[in-house]
C-alpha cells in the first residue's frame, strides 16, 4: 500500500487556503503552526493505520494552534469568584486616568528621573511624593515594586544587626509562605517577641527594651482576626515607648486604604495618616489593594528615615518603572481632586455597588443562563462577598450569585458534573473564574458591572452550547 504520509499537502499549500490568508495572526505563527501540524500528522501515520486528516481538517487544526500561540498566557477574564481584590486575578482595576497615564508614558520620553528647572538628574520618588505626604501627612515617602518589598526595604535599612520587637499576635504570613520572622531573618534583623497569641500589653514592649533594640514593628493583621479575650497596644503608647528608647517605630499596614471607608457605607479599614499622628516613624502600605493603584510598595514617614531607606542598597533593585510610577501619581491625584472618589476609583466602585443593582443584573443575566444550560438547574441566590488580598478578612459584603447546579436525579455525580460546567466556563474566549460551593458552580455577580461587561459576558455563553454535554 502507499505511504499516506505522502499523500500530506506542502507548508505552502495549507498556508494559501483562504481560511489562512483571512486569518489576522501573522504568517510567521501561521507557518510554524502549520509545521508542528505536519509533523504531528507523520507521527501519527506512522504508528496507527488511520485515514490521514484532509485539507479541511488540517487547516482548520492549524489555525487553532496559531491562534493558540498568538494568544496571551494572561487573558482577561470574568471574575466572578466573589473576591473582588483577588490577587491571582491580578488585584485592582485601575482607573481611567492610571490607564491613560501609563498609556503616555509608554508612548513618550518623561521626566522621570530629570529636573526641569535645573536641567539637571532628578529622583524618580519626586513624581508622586508631594502626593503622598498631602495625603497622608507623612514627611517624605519613596516607592518600590510592592509592600513584601517597603516591608523587606524598611526592616534591612533601620533594623539590620538589631533586635527588632513585635507582638507574638501579629507573626503573619501572607500569600506564598511570605513569613515576617522569616523577612526579619532575610533582611538581617533579629527578632524579639513579646506578649502572647491573644493578649501583648504595653509593658510586655517595656521589658524587652535593651541596647540589642532596633526599632519596634507593628503589623496590621489585615488576612486573619483574633477575636475574645485579646488585647492590643495602642500605636500611640508603641510610639512612645520606641521613641523613649530612641528607636524607631514602624507599622505594617498592608492592605493601605487612602480614604474613610466607613463613609463609604464599608467596614473601616486602617489609614496611614492615623499611624503618622499616632507617632509612626515609618509605615508601609500596597499600591494595589485597597488603595485601587498600579502593584507597589508606599513607604511614608520622617525625613529622616526615608532618606536611610533611599540610600540603602535594596531600594534600586527594588525601584518600581515609570509605567507604574505614572499610574500611580494618576490614582493618587484623584484622591486628592475627586468629589466622588468611590466612582473615580474602579475598586471603591466594586466595594460600594449596591445590592439591589447586583440583583438587577443577576435578573438580566438568568434567562441566558438558562437556555444555554438546558439541563442544569440555575437560580439567583444571595451571597456575600469579600475585599480580597488580606483586606478585612471578617467582613463580607451582601451580593448575589447566579448558582449553577447538577440536576437532583445527577446529584450523586455532581462533583464530576460540576467540575465539567466549571472548566466549561473557563475555557471560554473570555473565561469566567467562580467558585465551587455547595454542590454548585457560584457566580458572584459583584464584579459585573455595566452593560458592555453583561453583553460579552452573554454573547460568549453560545459557546457553552457547542459542548453542552460537557456543561451537563
Amino acid at each position: 500500500m502507499d505511504d499516506p504520509r505522502r499523500y500530506l499537502p506542502a507548508v505552502d499549500v495549507l498556508l494559501s487556503h483562504h481560511a489562512m490568508e483571512r486569518s489576522p495572526v501573522s504568517r510567521r505563527l501561521k507557518r510554524r503552526a502549520v509545521r508542528e501540524l505536519l509533523v504531528d500528522e507523520r507521527k501519527r501515520l506512522s504508528a496507527t493505520d488511520a485515514a490521514p486528516l484532509d485539507q479541511e481538517q488540517l487547516v482548520t487544526r492549524a489555525l487553532a494552534g496559531a491562534e493558540a500561540l498568538a494568544a496571551s498566557n494572561a487573558p482577561s477574564v470574568f471574575n466572578l469568584t466573589g473576591t473582588v481584590i483577588h490577587t491571582n486575578l491580578g488585584r485592582a482595576p485601575l482607573a481611567e486616568p492610571a490607564i491613560d497615564a501609563m498609556t503616555r508614558a509608554a508612548r513618550q520620553s518623561l521626566a522621570l528621573e530629570y529636573d526641569i528647572d535645573s536641567g539637571r538628574r532628578g529622583d524618580r520618588d519626586q513624581v508622586v511624593e508631594s502626593l503622598l505626604c498631602e495625603l497622608t501627612g507623612a514627611e517624605a515617602a519613596t516607592v518600590v515594586n510592592n509592600n513584601a518589598a517597603a516591608v523587606v526595604l524598611t526592616l534591612s535599612a533601620l533594623g539590620a544587626g538589631r533586635e527588632v520587637v513585635i507582638s507574638r499576635g501579629e507573626l503573619i504570613e501572607i500569600g506564598g509562605s511570605f513569613r515576617l520572622p522569616d523577612i526579619m531573618h532575610t533582611s538581617g534583623c533579629y527578632l524579639r517577641e513579646v506578649g502572647t497569641t491573644n493578649r501583648t500589653h504595653a509593658r510586655d514592649f517595656e521589658q524587652a527594651m535593651s541596647d540589642a533594640t532596633g526599632m519596634i514593628f507593628k503589623a496590621h493583621t489585615s488576612n486573619y482576626a483574633v477575636e475574645g479575650f485579646t488585647a492590643a497596644v495602642e500605636e500611640s503608647e508603641l510610639a512612645r515607648i520606641a521613641h523613649d528608647q530612641g528607636v524607631p517605630f514602624i507599622v505594617d499596614l498592608g492592605s493601605g486604604a487612602l480614604t474613610d471607608m466607613a463613609a463609604l457605607g464599608l467596614p473601616d479599614e486602617a489609614r496611614p495618616h492615623q499611624s503618622i499622628e499616632a507617632g509612626a516613624d515609618v509605615v508601609t502600605f500596597s499600591g494595589d489593594k485597597l488603595l485601587g493603584g498600579p502593584q507597589c510598595g508606599l513607604i511614608v514617614g520622617s525625613r529622616d528615615c526615608i532618606d536611610r531607606i533611599r540610600r540603602h542598597p535594596l531600594k534600586r533593585a527594588l525601584r518600581v518603572d515609570k509605567l507604574i510610577m505614572s499610574a500611580l501619581e494618576a490614582t493618587l491625584q484623584l484622591y486628592r481632586d475627586s468629589d466622588e472618589i468611590e466612582r473615580d476609583i474602579p475598586t471603591l466602585a466594586l466595594l460600594t455597588r449596591a445590592e439591589a443593582d447586583i440583583a438587577a443584573t443577576a435578573e438580566r443575566l438568568l434567562p441566558a443562563l438558562v437556555e444555554h444550560l438546558p439541563r442544569m438547574q440555575v437560580s439567583i441566590a444571595p451571597c456575600r462577598s469579600q475585599l480580597g488580598s488580606g483586606a478585612l478578612p471578617v467582613d463580607r459584603l451582601p451580593s448575589r450569585a447566579l448558582v449553577i447546579a447538577p440536576p437532583t436525579r445527577e446529584r450523586h455525580h455532581d462533583e464530576h458534573s460540576l467540575r465539567k460546567i466549571e472548566a466549561a466556563f473557563r475555557q471560554l474566549p473570555r473565561p469566567v473564574i467562580g467558585r465551587l460551593h455547595d454542590g454548585a458552580l457560584w457566580l458572584d455577580l459583584r464584579c459585573l458591572q455595566g452593560e458592555p461587561d453583561e453583553r460579552a459576558f452573554m454573547e460568549q455563553l453560545g459557546h457553552l452550547s457547542l459542548n453542552r454535554e460537557q456543561g451537563s
